[in-house]
């Protein structure tokens, strides 16, 4: 089968293409720029044009022969890739419908991790465990691993560790044979116009799984630092011990949490980039809080001195909903530079929320700045560093890669 993926460079379709490229597919497919797994897709050979998505591309691989047009969420309906598939009446679908293509035709038992917040984390630390164990797991996450590509595929394997995104409803696709639900808190408005629509996805979510946990292991059997990550490690340890049992193999307890406790970390999870330099995707107020508790327990074990935030807040539409909860989500930080709002995806009849109003808001607002992308913000951090603080970003949009290119070989 020949797939052509459009937004196959990014976290949500590149470890998609990787697993269905070891799975035996001709993979190839576009993207407008090069994303996180870019690196990974060309080493595992799969072709990708990279560029103007105007439908050149995909023209040219329509006459060699395509069976399924897979698209993100992203796409808007006028894309031109979109509208040719449709014109050519190719199989279109997006990520979900796919993916619980490939799980039936592989037969793999599907472990679904899914939530507001923690399922990135939890899902690395089962994978993490998964391949220490040399289980028979195959997987994809949303994210880059350091220590793994974000997608594989290899035959025997007989488990799918899979982050489940619910967004655009994606996971209501899937019937797993295990859940794993680290937190759920309403998110993403623009999906679920209310919160017991958000809550009444994931009980469907529930009510379609054959096993659900949603409590883990004891987070105090753990040394890692901050609470939400040791709950994520008693998460990922109680799916570990399902798949343990159901293969009927030997491994202990303690073999597990010993492996659990050297976690390296994934990419955009408090991300050291540097000496007391971090990146996080934290871009809603619990995610925040659980992120600065990890920052602190960090800080204490490296000597540093207390804990600097960057804070670019993600859509409008999503600020709306949430604002309310920003108000003690920073405390116990030394301080607080505050970005505008990227804005994506946005509702036009809603004013932008301006950084001062937040900054207005918080508890402890004495600590908070407007601040923007700029030398002089690079400065002010600079000196943070030097002082021995440690800095974190949060962010789900762009100012990452600034922060990456400004620090991410900082020396002190």
């Amino acid at each position: 089968m020949r797939v052509y993926i459009s937004g196959i460079s990014g976290t949500g379709m590149g470890p998609l293409a990787l697993m269905a490229k070891q799975a035996g597919f001709e993979v190839f497919g576009s993207d407008l720029a090069k994303g996180a797994i870019y690196d990974e897709l060309i080493k595992t050979g799969i072709e990708v044009e990279i560029g103007v998505q105007d439908g050149k591309f995909l023209q040219q691989k329509i006459e060699e022969g395509v069976d399924w047009f897979v698209y993100t969420s992203a796409l808007p309906s006028d894309h031109a890739e979109l509208v040719m598939a449709h014109e050519n009446n190719l199989k279109c679908t997006k990520r979900d419908d796919f993916t619980a293509f490939l799980v039936e035709k592989l037969g793999l038992k599907m472990v679904a991790i899914a939530g507001t917040h923690g399922k990135t984390t939890t899902t690395a630390m089962i994978i993490w465990t998964a391949l220490k164990l040399n289980l028979p797991v195959s997987y994809i996450v949303g994210t880059t691993l350091g220590f793994a590509a974000s997608g594989s595929y290899k035959k025997g394997d007989k488990y799918f560790v899979y982050e489940a995104d619910e967004y655009d409803r994606n996971f209501l696709k899937y019937h797993p044979w295990l859940a794993v639900i680290p937190a759920v808190s309403y998110d993403h408005p623009d999906i679920y116009p209310t919160k017991e629509d958000y809550e009444k996805a994931f009980l469907q979510f529930e009510s379609q799984s054959e096993k659900v946990i949603q409590e883990g292991i004891l987070e105090n059997e753990f040394k890692l630092a901050g609470a939400v990550r040791r709950k994520d490690a008693g998460l990922a340890m109680a799916a570990i011990l399902e798949i343990i049992q159901n293969e009927g193999s030997a491994e202990t307890s303690s073999e597990i949490r010993e492996i659990l406790n050297d976690f390296p970390g994934v990419g955009r999870r408090f991300e050291r980039l540097a000496d007391g330099v971090y990146t996080d995707y934290a871009h809603h107020p619990e995610e925040i809080e659980a992120t600065i508790d990890v920052a602190q327990d960090e800080a204490k074990l490296r000597n540093k001195k207390g804990v600097v935030v960057v804070y670019q807040p993600h859509q409008n539409t999503r600020q709306h909903e949430v604002r309310d909860g920003y108000k003690q989500a920073f405390m116990g930080v030394d301080k607080i530079f505050w970005l505008p709002t990227y804005l994506t995806r946005e509702n036009p009849e809603l004013a932008v929320i301006q950084p001062e109003e937040f900054i207005e808001d918080l508890q402890n607002k004495e600590k908070a700045e407007v601040s923007e992308l700029n030398d002089e913000l690079a400065k002010r951090l600079r000196e943070y560093l030097a002082d021995g603080y440690l800095v974190v970003l949060m962010t789900a949009g762009p100012a990452d890669g600034w922060f990456r290119e400004q620090f991410g070989e900082y020396k002190a």
